[in-house]
């Protein structure tokens, strides 16, 4: 652990942070997933409704500025949340099941170390470099 001298305190490796995160994004994607079941949502199809937010990486194909700002405006916690919201409150089936799955899908990629997109590259994350993290 490194200590900073001046102050004597330890510092928190950044391995460690990344740990609680993706711990954190794998109890969100449960909890997505029990939202999902408990709103109704067909078993069926939950895999491919899982991948449905992955297309906002499309503005990748105009470069890695746009990419990164369509890929965060959906892998982002609030967009789930305000769609769960907004369902649950219009006592709308479909639009809670979304924002279920929005919140499933983030959990599932802060789960696996993917986190919010830096204008740099598609593996520069918040969570590190992607492929490349210790």
């Amino acid at each position: 652990m490194t200590t900073y001298p001046a102050a004597g305190r330890v510092a928190i490796p950044a391995a460690t942070v990344r740990g609680w995160l993706r711990l954190e994004g794998a109890a969100a994607f449960a909890a997505g997933l029990a939202l999902y079941g408990w709103l109704g949502g067909p078993w069926l199809v939950v895999l491919p409704l899982l991948l449905v937010p992955d297309l906002s990486a499309v503005g990748y194909l105009r470069g890695p500025r746009l990419g990164a700002f369509t890929y965060n405006v959906v892998h982002n916690w609030a967009l789930g949340l305000a769609v769960l919201g907004v369902g649950l409150a219009a006592e709308i089936a479909p639009i809670a099941i979304a924002g279920a799955i929005l919140i499933a899908h983030v959990g599932m990629d802060r789960a696996v170390g993917y986190g919010l997109k830096l204008s740099t590259s598609f593996h520069d994350t918040h969570l590190g470099r992607k492929g490349r993290e210790k």
